[in-house]
């Protein structure tokens, strides 16, 4: 079901800019750490959900890096023959797709019952998909406390109007990761952007600026290598995955919340649950039940089907599968090109409203 209305005044990108953006008028408005929609679920069942464990976790990242070993190894075999751009691109899907999600859950801190392990599965996941860790923890605080409203939420993967160059070349990375690059290299400088700091509180940018310079020595050591070696290997295995793996966390990502209304304190209205196979669901970690990761967030990942079944009845139904999904999302994102005051409308069930 879509919305044929436009009674909200129609957004402008510059709206999205947390200094001197919609901030102010959305913390006018109530959005602002607002009172969100929550599903009714037993509280026996909701402390079963939230039990963590380090089995799930331990199991699952073994089986990834294993793949991203095994995959580096093939493109090792595959140096200087025609089968290294296939190779290649295999890697970089390993090694940087997956990484968004783990990332992800990681930050939550729900993956693993030993919090030691939580943390370093965040910082490598951080390091191989491209977020500096610090920054990403505080900005990924905010777009849960303020999901979708403009001029709070830091990270809006797709503002309106569309903006479809930016969102083709970030396939890629090829407009992010410069960005990023650069701002790498400013924290290692000890220079923070006035944005950030909106979100991350003055205590933590000391440990930006020391995770920077990690970073920093990192590549440079790998660059080192690559110019000693005199050859371009390494930075195919450390560098490039980061920007050449992009398309795989993108193409989940963009299921999240594209396509659908802002300023609004429900999560059954801007988040999509998608069912997947058990390979996406595997690579995603479970971040396709995105409802259910919204409305209670200390869930951890792999307890997030049983939830699903728990709420379900009080929500959309969900899409069956990442086709159904963007057959909704693409005309949405092209038709706000022009209407950026239009949105899809969830079917929210009437007697949950």
């Amino acid at each position: 079901m879509r919305s044929d209305t436009m009674t909200d005044p129609a957004p402008h990108l510059d709206d999205y800019r947390l200094i001197g953006g919609a901030g102010d008028r959305a913390a006018a408005a109530g959005l602002v750490n607002g009172d969100w929609y929550k599903c009714a679920v037993p509280r026996p069942l909701m402390k079963q959900l939230m039990q963590r464990d380090d089995a799930h976790a331990i199991r699952d990242t073994a089986l990834w890096f294993a793949l991203v070993i095994g995959a580096g190894a093939l493109m090792a075999w595959a140096w200087g023959t025609g089968w290294f751009v296939p190779a290649f691109f295999l890697y970089a899907t390993l090694y940087c797709g997956p990484a968004d999600s783990r990332w992800h859950e990681a930050g939550h801190g729900t993956c693993f019952k030993t919090r030691w392990m939580s943390e370093a599965l965040y910082q490598v996941a951080c390091f191989m998909v491209l977020r500096r860790p610090t920054r990403w923890r505080w900005s990924h605080a905010r777009h849960h406390t303020d999901t979708l409203v403009v001029g709070r939420d830091p990270e809006i993967a797709a503002p309106v109007p569309t903006d479809l160059l930016t969102m083709a070349l970030n396939c890629f990375a090829a407009k992010n990761a410069p960005t990023e690059y650069a701002r790498i290299i400013a924290n290692a400088f000890g220079r923070l952007d006035e944005a950030e700091k909106t979100f991350v509180p003055e205590m933590e940018w000391p440990k930006m600026v020391r995770e920077a310079r990690i970073w920093v020595a990192i590549y440079a050591a790998v660059i080192g290598l690559a110019v000693v070696a005199q050859s371009w290997l390494p930075l195919f295995y450390i560098g490039l995955p980061s920007m050449a793996g992009a398309w795989l966390y993108n193409f989940f990502g963009l299921t999240q919340h594209a396509g659908l209304p802002e300023n609004v304190l429900d999560h059954r209205r801007n988040c999509r649950t998608v069912k997947m196979n058990p390979v996406f669901r595997f690579l995603y970690w479970n971040m396709n039940y995105h409802v259910e990761h919204h409305m209670f967030p200390m869930v951890p990942y792999h307890a997030l089907p049983k939830l699903h079944d728990a709420i379900q009845a009080d929500c959309p139904p969900a899409y069956s599968g990442t086709a159904e999904a963007y057959r909704e999302i693409l005309p949405a994102l092209w038709r706000q090109r022009r209407e950026p005051a239009w949105h899809i409308v969830r079917p929210v069930p009437a007697r949950a409203v």
